[in-house]
């Protein structure tokens, strides 16, 4: 099993893919902007996408959702909890602001506890609600992609709607610091000092969650 971070051009958001290198399939995480970049990478891998996960339904995660769909045969996926918002109105038109399409309707709305297969690789969803109602955190051998739960040194924003602070708080302690110590925390934008941190690191440092 392979993780490639890559950061895309708008926003320090940031786009994962998840191979697996025996079976040579993929997932798309987040596949906000470049496109064709990130098509390209797992082209060049000789890898097929198989899935298209989305931590969440903003429009700064999504707006690559239709390229990324009309160019495989991937399934799209997201918390049941935002995928009315995922497709609606508010995110179309956010996405085609910042040069994307209004995203497609899911194919499998997730819930938490609920494993995806790439390949023979497990992934595990965490709901992790309080950024949006339906927010997830993805874990996998070690590694634990956090979309706009947590970052490094810093968590996600929750004015927006759909957002508690309270509940995001509650998230971070119950399912990402419950993990051990080394797991790898691989977060949605680059908004700290290096690109990934550790459960242990946040849970020691992080001011917004001690």
């Amino acid at each position: 099993m392979k993780i490639r971070q890559i950061k895309l051009s708008k926003m320090d958001t940031f786009c994962y893919i998840i191979t697996d290198e025996a079976n040579q399939t993929a997932a798309v995480i987040d596949p906000a902007f470049d496109t064709d970049k990130i098509l390209k990478i797992v082209s060049d891998d000789g890898s097929t996408i198989t899935h298209l996960i989305n931590t969440h339904c903003h429009s700064d995660h999504t707006s690559g959702n239709a390229a990324i769909l009309s160019a495989t045969n991937a399934q799209l996926c997201i918390h049941k909890q935002d995928a009315d918002n995922l497709s609606g109105f508010l995110n179309k038109t956010f996405s085609l602001f910042l040069g994307g399409k209004g995203s497609p309707r899911p194919d499998i709305l997730l819930e938490d506890g609920n494993e995806i297969l790439i390949g023979k690789t497990k992934l595990r969803i965490l709901h992790t609600p309080g950024h949006t109602k339906g927010g997830i955190c993805i874990y996998t051998d070690g590694n634990v992609i956090t979309g706009d739960t947590l970052f490094v040194g810093a968590v996600g924003r929750t004015d927006l709607p759909g957002g508690s602070f309270e509940k995001l708080y509650a998230s971070i302690h119950q399912k990402i610091y419950t993990l051990p110590d080394e797991t790898i925390v691989w977060p949605g934008h680059d908004y700290g000092s290096t690109p990934h941190s550790t459960v242990g690191q946040e849970r020691n440092t992080n001011p917004f969650t001690r």
